[in-house]
């Protein structure tokens, strides 16, 4: 009889807090001690990321050996015995976490992260008190980087553990952080210590996901939306991304995967918004604009042999990735969708065909987003994002700046009702709430794309587009055969169209130096800036981990299966904005408001 991978896997045994475990060989001591529900506490150790084993938080105490090991990067082996909670290894973290706090800005109740800070809890969970050791930090020249518009970076709350650093370098690939000077005056720093708006960094905010300090935290635009709401003269408008409904309730004491599309709706019309409507609306126009602009260049490489057609074609919806192929990638800026994203349409449309339909004055309309995405600030304050004569998208709010503002207001978010959102781009469908995974903007497409050109739905049980659903760890091809074409279309009959879909920079830049290379012959590729896409953006509520990604993906899916339509190419609203103001897909007025084209950026 064949042997099975789980019989074959050596065993180790081991003893912790008096309690016999069996591991599978390579198990860490913390993960052991997780196996039997007990808490080892961390900093610099992130489920994402690789072992460091930089702040010594976690070490454990093993008897027949004089130091204390550090449990995130200490293999069990075999009989080994462990202690937890011995006063030595109390007093030895305690001590740990007192060191830290000599250096640290400690000046918790004005820090954004106060309440969710890993090392405020670990000092609580301490009772640390008085310290032992001298404050350090008027010792220390720190700095502040408020220039950025999406990020500020505080040197004055960093504990060095280098999560930050681990998560630009191994996840996304930009290595935009890195490790500056030694002993004392090792710091976190940019290259030549130039502020984060003149170096790589793409704004994607994973980084701010890990930090487990104030170090690293999003530029706060909660103030300036509140001012809007009270200012009377004002029509202040909301949209929100499909990410954020899936994920809202977890800053409000709900487990995730939680939908609570219903209690937001009604908790943003409660703080004051004059109008609460959906991006999904545009990420909805985002395919018709996206799929038709496919389909002209493959007629155009495929049918007119026009040798100036750049395929494959990017999308362009994720503001980190646009950052990102503008500093390491700009010679295929024109592979690159001209769509802009769903957030950026949704803006241009508010000062323009909203505000024309409620007979409003553009000058007195504030656009407001909220989003899961900390690149998404950036890009509503980049100068190509006026098209509607006024910046387009006033102010972007995180997902967990919205949780602020609710708890704020003093809503009891669970206990609220289920509202809908305001009609007039309000409507949406289930191809855009899937833009919230990776994988969802190619499905979506793909679902309007086969119909234009067949005139049939697309041959998945349910509409699921399963072999583009992307996952975390790994890039996600797959080919579509198109058959049986409408006559108009008979230039694609039989062609395969081969896809590809990317999340998370470091896997984007696997693809794209693949097609540099001429090793990938795709014809359209979907790239996310963060792990499992904009349901994993840096502007989500922290924790965020693969098992938290995992079940806000299953949420998105869900809501998709409950939608009454699921193709973007049937909402009656873009179908009405198209006969009332747009005219066609890639016409002049969608090309003046809805496309736009990027420039290359330095790399250093």
């Amino acid at each position: 009889m064949k042997n099975t991978k789980k019989e074959t896997e050596k065993k180790i045994n081991l003893t912790i807090d008096g309690i016999e475990v069996s591991v599978d060989e390579g198990t860490t001591i913390l993960d052991a001690a997780r196996q039997l529900n007990i808490h080892i506490p961390t900093l610099c150790y992130h489920e994402d990321l690789c072992v460091a084993g930089n702040c010594r938080v976690c070490i454990v105490e093993q008897e027949k050996v004089k130091s204390l090991p550090a449990s995130c990067a200490t293999p069990a082996s075999e009989g080994m015995v462990i202690h937890t909670n011995s006063m030595k290894v109390r007093l030895a973290r305690k001590h740990i976490v007192e060191l830290l706090l000599s250096e640290h800005n400690a000046d918790c109740t004005k820090c954004y992260k106060n309440g969710i800070c890993e090392l405020q809890g670990l000092a609580s969970q301490m009772l640390t008190g008085d310290h032992m050791f001298l404050d350090l930090v008027p010792d220390h020249k720190y700095t502040i980087d408020m220039f950025n518009t999406a990020i500020i970076k505080d040197d004055s709350r960093c504990i060095r553990c280098q999560r930050c650093v681990r998560t630009c370098e191994e996840l996304q690939g930009v290595s935009a952080l890195g490790v500056a000077y030694r002993g004392n005056h090792m710091k976190i720093s940019t290259f030549f210590e130039h502020p984060l708006f003149e170096v790589v960094c793409t704004n994607c905010g994973q980084c701010v996901n890990r930090c487990p300090t104030g170090a690293l935290i999003e530029r706060n635009y909660i103030d300036q939306v509140w001012d809007a709401i009270y200012d009377p003269t004002k029509h202040v408008v909301v949209q929100t991304a499909p990410a954020v409904r899936i994920a809202l309730g977890e800053s409000l004491g709900m487990p995730p995967g939680k939908i609570v599309t219903g209690k937001m709706v009604t908790a943003l019309k409660r703080l004051g918004f004059d109008a609460v409507l959906d991006t999904d609306f545009t990420a909805d126009l985002t395919i018709i604009e996206e799929g038709n602009e496919l389909l002209t260049r493959l007629k155009k490489a495929l049918l007119d042999k026009d040798p100036n057609i750049s395929l494959p074609m990017f999308t362009s919806c994720s503001p980190g990735w646009i950052k990102f192929i503008e500093h390491t990638f700009p010679e295929f800026l024109g592979n690159l969708s001209t769509c802009k994203s769903p957030q950026q349409m949704f803006g241009a449309l508010v000062k323009t065909y909203y505000s024309q339909k409620r007979k409003l004055d553009a000058k007195n309309v504030v656009s407001v987003s909220i989003m899961p995405c900390t690149a998404k600030k950036f890009e509503a304050n980049r100068p190509e994002m006026r098209s509607s004569g006024y910046k387009d998208v006033d102010f972007v709010l995180t997902t967990r700046e919205l949780g602020i503002m609710i708890k704020q207001a003093g809503l009891d978010f669970e206990a609220l009702p289920e509202e809908h959102f305001d009609s007039l781009m309000g409507a949406s469908t289930g191809a855009a709430v899937i833009f919230g995974t990776t994988g969802g903007v190619m499905e979506a497409a793909l679902r309007t794309v086969y119909e234009v050109v067949t005139g049939r739905e697309i041959p998945f049980e349910g509409l699921n587009i399963t072999p583009v659903r992307g996952t975390e760890g790994e890039v996600r091809e797959a080919t579509l055969k198109i058959e049986k074409t409408k006559p108009e279309w008979k230039f694609l009959d039989g062609v395969e169209v081969k896809c590809a879909v990317a999340n998370g920079l470091g896997h984007a830049k696997k693809v794209m130096q693949d097609v540099k290379d001429g090793k990938a012959n795709y014809h359209f590729i979907e790239i996310m800036a963060c792990p499992g896409g904009c349901l994993g953006g840096g502007g989500q509520p922290i924790p965020t981990n693969k098992d938290i990604r995992t079940k806000r993906k299953q949420a998105i899916y869900e809501e998709d299966m409950g939608m009454p339509i699921r193709k973007s190419h049937e909402n009656p609203d873009v179908q009405l904005i198209y006969k009332e103001f747009l005219g066609h897909p890639l016409g002049h007025k969608s090309h003046e408001l809805l496309h736009t084209h990027y420039s290359p950026r330095k790399r250093y």
